[in-house]
């Protein structure tokens, strides 16, 4: 397994792999496949942000096929460019349990805590991913509240986890 930072070039297997998770594990995210489908590769360069310092995305390939991504930036307005966000989590279910989140997020912490001024790193995850709440706290993160009915699919409501990890 290669894990590393994506560039444009990756932008199309992230879109595939993003569509899946979405469409596989829909409670798991705040975006929806609805949003995700329509988007051009162009677009998607652009979201990612692979020309900005403070925006990047890691992920973990196998056979040129990407198994897993997380994605991060820093919050841009002057007051609060001392957090960076963590966004996007996924690993194929075929790949869960071998280590391949943590790699994943271990290296996207160490450039986020890297770049200048980042005092904490936040993220949020609905409740019902019991495993990503495990491997969060296992890397530092604490809980500081949890917004009930934060997401609601269809007539059934998820609550999302609010988590930091203090760098500084």
């Amino acid at each position: 397994m290669e894990i590393r930072y994506l560039t444009a070039e990756d932008a199309g297997e992230w879109l595939r792999l993003r569509l899946e998770a979405l469409q596989g594990n829909p409670e798991a995210f705040s975006a929806s496949l609805e949003e995700y489908q329509p988007l051009s590769l162009e677009e998607v360069r652009k979201r990612l942000g692979f020309d900005a310092k403070e925006a990047f995305v890691v992920g973990a390939f196998e056979d040129r096929r990407l198994q897993g991504c997380a994605g991060f930036y820093r919050d841009k307005c002057l007051k609060t460019r001392h957090k960076g966000r963590v966004w996007g989590v996924y690993v194929r279910p075929e790949r869960r349990r071998a280590g391949v989140g943590k790699k994943m997020l271990q290296m996207l912490l160490e450039r986020g805590n890297a770049l200048d001024g980042i005092q904490q790193i936040l993220l949020s995850v609905t409740t019902t991913q019991v495993a990503a709440v495990r491997l969060y706290r296992s890397l530092g993160f604490t809980s500081f509240g949890c917004e009930p009915r934060a997401l609601k699919i269809g007539e059934h409501f998820i609550d999302e986890e609010y988590m930091v990890l203090r760098v500084r």
